[in-house]
């Protein structure tokens, strides 16, 4: 008897295992829609930039979003970490970027913008595919005393949408709202910067 009742608490258990799972299967999915890839960092003229390549696609609920006018904001994190095996990594470097995707009824373009710089598109795709390459991104500058030659160090790029970003009512239909989730997981790498190109004598 006592074995059969263990033998059913094991069953029960896997069980609730099996159904935690389950349950918590679509949520895992939901939150990498977006894919990094490739991601590198190379010294250029100025500092060390950041390249790297998203996939992902905007959902029909974001698609009317920005045909109506919507502002969709997606933001690029960026760390880089020194890792310690004593204790926590200690972060050096920590960027962000934000690009804002829109739709302008009157040219019937829409507009990829960051900071001051903007490109308009004929189509939704094409802009979708200049949001995808991420290029020569400056994550630090020359002359930055927090990274150092040819030391080891974590390197860590996740794009997301900013649903915060929204106006007021559409933050509060984007809450709890899978349609207006979208992220990728944070995309780490090991890297060792290389030394920056010597400057030109003027």
């Amino acid at each position: 008897m006592v074995s059969i009742t263990a033998c059913s608490k094991k069953v029960l258990e896997r069980l609730c295992r099996c159904l935690l799972l389950l349950a918590l299967l679509p949520a895992l999915v939901w939150a990498a829609e977006i894919e990094v890839s490739a991601p590198q960092i190379v010294a250029g003229d100025d500092g060390y930039v950041l390249s790297a390549d998203f996939t992902f696609e905007l959902n029909q609920r974001l698609e009317e979003a920005v045909t109506r006018g919507v502002v969709l904001y997606f933001v690029a994190d960026f760390e880089l970490s020194r890792p310690r095996w004593y204790w926590l990594d200690e972060k050096v470097l920590s960027r962000s970027q934000t690009y804002r995707l829109s739709y302008h009824a009157l040219t019937r373009q829409y507009r990829l913008s960051t900071g001051a710089l903007h490109q308009s598109f004929s189509s939704l795709s094409e802009a979708m595919r200049m949001l995808a390459h991420l290029r020569n991104w400056g994550v630090a500058e020359r002359g930055d005393k927090a990274v150092r030659v040819g030391e080891p160090y974590l390197a860590a790029l996740r794009l997301r949408l900013d649903v915060t970003q929204l106006p007021r009512p559409f933050q509060i239909s984007a809450l709890g709202n899978r349609d207006w989730s979208l992220a990728s997981e944070w995309k780490t790498w090991p890297v060792t910067l290389p030394a920056l190109p010597p400057v030109e004598a003027k």
